[in-house]
């Protein structure tokens, strides 16, 4: 796969926009690991190679074991994630996913009981963001740096 288009040189300025919004989630005082599941997350939903590439990396980096990571995908029928981390992976999934679920009732309430008004916006931003990112990876043809074994 050849990339399309180079997003962070073709326009810089939106790209920097987006950035902005990247660092202001970031600041929002959510959990690191937090951040990094959810990233993984809907980059797993949308299947952006790029992000899951970047963002298992970032997650390592910040002391997230390979266990969890392996498990996301199936992270309801795993025991290795906390409620609150359980609600915002629900939540994940239905803001990924938002023209088939509506952002149901169910899955906000269970939300709340876990994170507070802003904890909810900001969480909401950070899937928005990761959803932008992933839809200009995917479209643009982002590619992963991937080393590949040489022949035996």
């Amino acid at each position: 796969m050849k990339p399309r288009v180079n997003f962070h040189q073709a326009a810089p300025d939106t790209i920097n926009a987006l950035r902005a919004l990247e660092t202001q989630v970031q600041a929002s005082g959510l959990e690191q690991s937090l951040i990094e599941l959810v990233k993984i997350r809907a980059s797993q939903i949308n299947g952006c190679a790029y992000c899951i590439n970047m963002h298992t990396q970032d997650a390592r980096k910040h002391g997230e074991t390979e266990q969890r990571l392996y498990l996301l995908n199936a992270w309801r029928e795993a025991p290795a994630y906390s409620d609150r981390e359980r609600a915002a992976l629900a939540w994940t999934e239905a803001v990924t996913l938002i023209s088939k679920t509506h952002a149901p009732n169910d899955v906000y309430d269970e939300l709340r009981g876990h994170f507070s008004e802003a904890e909810t916006v900001n969480l909401t931003m950070l899937i928005a963001t990761i959803n932008a990112w992933n839809r200009l990876a995917i479209s643009l043809r982002a590619v992963p740096p991937v080393k590949v074994k040489a022949a035996a």
